[in-house]
C-alpha cells in the first residue's frame, strides 16, 4: 500500500505525454507503470507472507507432533 502512489504519478505522466503527443514516451511509461505494479503487488504478496509465517511461528508443525519421548 505504502508503494501505490507512484502509480499515480506515472498515470499522470503519462496522460501529459498522450495529450503532448509525446507517444513513444506515453508507451514506455505504460510498461512502466504495469513493471511498478508487478514489483508492488509481489512486495504486499511477500509481506503477507511473512505475516502468516510469523503469527505460525508459534505452532507446532504437524508432522512433529507425537515424536517427542515418553517418560513411562
Amino acid at each position: 500500500m505504502k508503494h501505490d502512489w507512484i502509480l499515480d504519478v506515472l498515470t499522470d505522466l503519462r496522460t501529459f505525454a498522450r495529450e503532448n503527443d509525446l507517444l513513444t514516451l506515453a508507451a514506455q511509461l505504460d510498461d512502466t507503470q504495469m513493471v511498478a505494479a508487478i514489483e508492488i503487488a509481489t512486495i504486499n504478496e511477500r509481506s503477507a507472507v511473512d505475516a502468516i509465517e510469523q503469527d505460525n511461528s508459534g505452532r507446532h508443525d504437524i508432522f512433529t507432533l507425537g515424536q517427542g519421548k515418553r517418560i513411562i
